[in-house]
């Protein structure tokens, strides 16, 4: 049996950069620890949009670039990916399919006993890919470490976390 621990989009955009928040940036050691400590498989993904960003339909709808493919702003944070041991997941959109199909081949090499999610932002990125996990392994327990998590805002942070957990995610607070 192993467990997994998905670090999502702990990257300098995110943090401190175009996008970043004094929330993410306090969420930082934790998240740092979490990874260092974790007796099981760590997997990160990344946002990752090209030139054209503000063409597509994310762009119209969130007009700041962001994340851009060999960008610093893509880049995940120093301290985190020195943690890193396999190819981060780059995802173009909020949730990533590509994710699931992990997940789906790591249960069938070796049972997942849980799943937890750390990273930002909880309201757009994490909870996407929460959802995800519960639709390609409904019956492995998918967990939230909500402190090693930041969203947009304070409040989405927490409409997210509740949101989760109606959907049967563990909130640990």
């Amino acid at each position: 049996m192993q467990d997994i621990l998905i670090v999502v989009d702990m990257q300098n955009d995110f943090i401190d950069g175009a996008l970043g928040t004094k929330e993410a940036v306090a969420i930082v050691p934790y998240v740092k620890e979490k990874i260092a400590s974790f007796e099981g498989k760590v997997l990160f993904t990344r946002d990752t949009h090209e030139e054209n960003y503000m063409e597509t339909q994310e762009g119209r709808n969130l007009p700041v670039p962001h994340c851009i493919r060999g960008s610093h702003g893509w880049e995940i944070r120093e301290e985190l990916d020195a943690l890193r041991k396999s190819d981060a997941i780059d995802k173009v959109t909020f949730g990533s399919c590509e994710l699931g199909g992990i997940l789906s081949d790591l249960n069938e090499e070796e049972n997942i006993g849980s799943i937890t999610f750390v990273g930002l932002c909880t309201d757009i990125c994490v909870i996407s890919n929460v959802m995800i996990a519960k639709a390609f392994l409904p019956e492995v327990p998918v967990i939230v470490d909500a402190k090693g998590c930041a969203g947009v805002s304070v409040e989405s942070h927490e409409n997210a976390l509740r949101a989760m957990e109606v959907c049967q995610v563990k909130v640990l607070r």
